[in-house]
């Protein structure tokens, strides 16, 4: 378990891809993230004297669970302040991360953190999710986007049998899988290297039940 900053980074610097400019872009970013929390809320304050374990480890986590091959999208869904989307794309600069947000003013600070720290294939679509075009999406994560049955009504659309859901969800997470209906999946809950009250749900889902659908009808 990740308890301080000197770990965090320690875990950080052992995923494999990142390297020394990865790094760099990780610290910017760190800076960057703080001089922005004085002009608008981005985060809570108190969480930027530990923003490795509490926002980029956090983030990074996510990479265990995705293999190397991966090549759609990835789509992170209500990114906020950057998380993890901005964090993924600091290691993976050659993937497409699509970071949704529809607040005007994390919009602006998305779009210049992506060209300040060179994130050229990275895309930020300032929009609500429903209004969003649907294109297919080999991962999907969201940090404390909304409840799991509304999460997966909003956004299956963007989903394969094949894509990987990776989904943070603090002490809700096994109770939130374990009152999930109506939906075909693999999911399982993994635990939070970052928080030991927190878990990650995991897995694939393969659509909804035929009766979800006749009760959606």
């Amino acid at each position: 378990m990740i308890t301080n900053e000197v770990q965090a980074r320690e875990f950080v610097s052992q995923i494999p891809g990142v390297d020394a400019e990865a790094i760099d872009r990780l610290e910017r970013l760190a800076a960057m993230l703080a001089e922005e929390n004085s002009v608008q809320n981005l985060v809570a304050a108190a969480s930027l004297d530990h923003v490795w374990q509490r926002h980029i480890a956090d983030s990074l986590q996510l990479l265990h669970h995705v293999p190397r091959e991966t090549s759609r999208p990835w789509l992170d869904l209500g990114t906020g302040a950057g998380f993890p989307g901005l964090a993924i794309a600091c290691v993976l600069p050659e993937t497409c991360v699509l970071l949704v947000e529809s607040r005007a003013r994390r919009i602006d600070w998305l779009v210049g953190a992506c060209e300040s720290l060179g994130l050229k294939r990275s895309e930020v679509i300032g929009s609500r999710l429903e209004l969003m075009e649907s294109r297919k999406c080999s991962v999907i994560s969201a940090r404390a986007f909304a409840p799991l049955p509304r999460l997966l009504n909003l956004s299956a659309r963007f989903s394969t049998p094949d894509t990987i859901w990776l989904l943070p969800k603090g002490r809700s997470a096994r109770q939130e899988l374990a009152e999930l209906s109506g939906w075909q999946n693999m999911f399982h809950v993994e635990q939070s290297q970052t928080d030991p009250d927190a878990g990650i749900i995991v897995g694939q889902v393969s659509g909804e039940t035929a009766k979800a659908k006749r009760n959606r009808a």
